[in-house]
């Protein structure tokens, strides 16, 4: 069985384009932890721990999305409604620190790469999306849910999409850029809908329960500076 993962190994893309996403990472990182302070209290801050726990266990559990193929949950869309975009970027990036150093999910040169396509791009693609979704659907809990699901849905093929651009810049596989990028947004698509599954029934549990806890069913949901 294939596992579709979006978690770059060492060697895969050159160190030019590794250095510069780096780069770009550390640049967004550096934002969201002078801004992660405005979208936090003293309920939510722990929110945000947990939530990286939760998405670290759950990343571990591989779904069957297609003969010979599976994947995990990426967490973008889940992080983001649960604790807004900087503290998910955060999140996100932790857990793929931790998997790079202790379990060598993902390279450590490519580290960067990674970083970018889930923690920063999947994340605010997510939110932009939740967030105008969110205004369609009503402020109601099931609107709420419903929009972090099809942010979920859309953002792995979003970042399946960032690591195919990456490959075009400085892939240093045989394979065509294009071949690439047909095989990652297609199997993507299809992890999609597990990973937009996943996300409803957590959201819609947590709103059940405490409500308050979610970022996005609060009233306000724009990114204070």
């Amino acid at each position: 069985m294939i596992i579709a993962k979006l978690h770059i190994p060492d060697g895969f893309i050159n160190i030019p384009i590794s250095a510069l996403f780096g780069v770009l990472s550390i640049a967004f990182i550096a934002i969201s932890l002078r801004r992660v302070g405005a979208a936090l209290d003293d309920r939510t801050t722990p929110l945000s721990g947990l939530t990286a726990v939760f998405i670290f266990a759950a990343q571990m559990i591989n779904f069957p999305v297609a003969a010979g193929t599976s994947g995990h949950l990426l967490g973008a869309a889940l992080a983001t409604a649960l604790v807004g975009p900087h503290a998910a970027t955060l999140a996100l990036t932790v857990v793929l620190g931790v998997q790079a150093l202790l379990f060598a999910d993902g390279g450590l040169s490519a580290l960067g790469l990674n970083v970018f396509n889930i923690s920063i791009l999947a994340v605010w693609v997510s939110h932009l999306l939740f967030t105008t979704l969110r205004k369609i659907f009503a402020k109601s809990k099931s609107g709420v849910a419903v929009a972090a699901t099809i942010a979920a849905y859309i953002s792995v093929p979003i970042a399946a999409l960032g690591f195919s651009f990456q490959y075009a810049l400085g892939g240093a596989g045989t394979i065509s850029a294009t071949t690439v990028t047909s095989a990652m947004v297609g199997t993507h698509s299809l992890i999609g809908l597990g990973e937009a599954l996943i996300t409803f029934i957590t959201i819609s549990s947590i709103l059940a329960t405490r409500s308050d806890l979610v970022y996005g069913y609060k009233p306000a949901l724009e990114v204070r500076g």
